[in-house]
C-alpha cells in the first residue's frame, strides 16, 4: 500500500509509476528535461490570465492554424483528448447507434472508447507483423452495418492506406484515422490523418507533440465535417444562445494550446529528427549483434516516414525475462501492450483466445525501448550491450 499523509494512493497507479521512473538511469519519461526552461511558456500563460480567454481563445485558434500549415490540411479543430478526437471524428462522419466500426485489437483502449462513445460497436480485424491493421482482414469484417474504418497508425508508422481507401470506396465507408502516434509521419508525401475523412491526434504528455495534461486535435479537408466538428466540441452551440445539435464539452484549453505552440515552434523538429536517428542507430546495432531469429527490429520503406513514437521490438525468445533484466539494470523497457483489446474484460464474452492470432503473438513478443530526444548514443550503446549480455547468458 502506497500512502502519503494517511491518504491511500493505491488506486492512483500513475503516481507509483512516476516515482518508479525516477529510479531508472535510462527512462521513457523525459518531461522534466523537455520543460526545464519554461519561462517563455509561463509568460504566455500570465498574458492569458490577464486576457481571460481561457476557453476557445486566441491561442487555440493560433494552434489550429499552425497545425494546418504544418500538416497541409485545410482545417483543424482542437479538442479535449485523442479519445475525444476519435469520438467527434466518427460522429462528424455520421457514425452512431447501431453502426459497426472496424478497427484493430492491437491498440490502446482510447481507440475503442472513442467508438463506443458515439454509440457504435467496434469490430476487430487482425494486424500484420508491422503492428498495423491488415487490409485483407478488414474486408472480411465488412457487413451491412459497417459504417467506418478506424485504422491505427501504430507507433508512428502509417498503415497501408491505399488498400484501406480502396475498401472504403468499394463499400462506401468513412475512414477516421487514429493518428495519435503520428505527428510528422508521412507516406508518399501525405501527412498522417489526410488519407481518410478525418485524422485524430493526441497531445498527451508522452506524445511526440505534447502538452501539460490532456488535449487533442482533428484535421480534415472536408468543410462540412469541419463545421460539424466545431459544433460537436462546444455543446452544439451555433452561437452564445442557440444550440444547433447535441454536442460535447471537448474544447482544447487555451493554456494547453500555449504549451503545444511552444513545443511545435521550438522542439518538434528536433524531437522527430532525434527519434528517427536514435531508432535507426538501435536497429543497426541490434541487427549486427543479435540473431534475427531472436529479435525483429521495426522497419519502414522509403515512402513511409516512421516517426517512432514507440520503438517496438519483437522479442521471440524470453521477452518477459529480458524485460525484467533491463529494468533490474535501470533501463526502462515497457510492453505496449500485454493484453489485446479482444481479451480485455469488457470483450471476453464476445471473443476468445485465438480469434486474432497475429495480435496475440505481438502482445507476447513486443518490447518498447526509449528513443526520445534526450537519449544519448552512450545510452543506446548501454541498452544494446545489456541485451547482448542477456542473450549470451540465456
Amino acid at each position: 500500500m502506497f500512502t502519503k499523509n494517511n491518504v491511500n494512493f493505491d488506486k492512483y497507479f500513475l503516481i507509483k509509476q512516476y516515482n518508479n521512473n525516477k529510479l531508472l538511469d535510462i527512462s521513457h519519461n523525459y518531461l522534466q528535461l523537455q520543460f526545464k526552461n519554461i519561462d517563455i511558456i509561463l509568460d504566455e500563460i500570465r498574458n492569458l490570465v490577464i486576457r481571460g480567454d481561457f476557453t476557445l481563445g486566441e491561442k487555440v485558434h493560433e494552434f489550429e492554424d499552425k497545425i494546418c500549415k504544418r500538416v497541409g490540411s485545410k482545417f483543424c479543430v482542437g479538442v479535449g483528448s485523442g479519445t475525444d478526437a476519435i469520438t467527434l471524428g466518427l460522429k462528424a462522419c455520421g457514425v452512431g447507434f447501431g453502426d459497426e466500426v472496424i478497427t484493430t485489437p492491437y491498440t490502446f483502449f482510447g481507440t475503442i472508447g472513442g467508438i463506443y462513445n458515439c454509440g457504435a460497436e467496434p469490430v476487430f480485424a487482425d494486424v500484420g507483423t508491422d503492428f498495423n491493421i491488415d487490409p485483407e482482414e478488414i474486408e472480411k469484417k465488412v457487413t451491412t452495418k459497417t459504417k467506418a474504418i478506424v485504422p491505427v497508425h501504430w507507433a508512428g508508422l502509417i498503415c497501408e492506406m491505399d488498400k484501406i481507401k480502396n475498401i472504403a470506396i468499394k463499400y462506401n465507408l468513412k475512414i477516421v484515422e487514429d493518428a495519435c502516434h503520428c505527428i510528422d509521419a508521412r507516406k508518399d508525401g501525405f501527412h498522417a490523418g489526410l488519407f481518410g475523412d478525418v485524422g485524430c491526434f493526441s497531445l498527451h504528455p508522452l506524445k511526440n507533440l505534447n502538452v501539460w495534461g490532456d488535449g487533442g486535435f482533428i484535421i480534415t479537408n472536408n468543410e462540412e465535417i469541419y463545421e460539424k466538428l466545431l459544433l460537436l466540441r462546444n455543446h452544439g452551440q451555433k452561437n452564445r444562445n442557440e444550440i444547433e445539435i447535441i454536442g460535447h464539452n471537448s474544447r482544447l484549453d487555451s493554456i494547453q494550446a500555449i504549451v503545444a505552440i511552444y513545443v511545435m515552434d521550438n522542439l518538434l523538429d528536433n524531437i522527430t529528427k532525434r527519434r528517427i536517428e536514435n531508432s535507426k542507430y538501435l536497429t543497426t546495432k541490434l541487427t549486427n549483434c543479435i540473431d534475427s531469429e531472436i529479435i525483429s527490429c521495426p522497419v519502414s520503406d522509403g515512402s513511409n516516414k516512421h516517426v517512432y513514437h514507440l520503438y517496438c521490438l519483437r522479442i521471440k525468445k524470453k521477452r518477459d525475462e529480458l524485460l525484467n533484466f533491463l529494468l533490474n539494470n535501470k533501463i526502462d523497457a515497457k510492453v505496449h501492450y500485454p493484453i489485446p483489446m479482444h481479451l480485455q474484460k469488457p470483450f471476453i464474452k464476445k471473443y476468445k483466445l485465438g480469434d486474432f492470432p497475429i495480435a496475440e503473438m505481438l502482445c507476447k513478443e513486443e518490447l518498447s525501448l526509449p528513443v526520445h530526444e534526450f537519449i544519448t548514443e552512450e545510452h543506446l550503446d548501454t541498452i544494446v550491450e545489456k541485451i547482448r549480455v542477456f542473450f549470451s547468458l540465456h
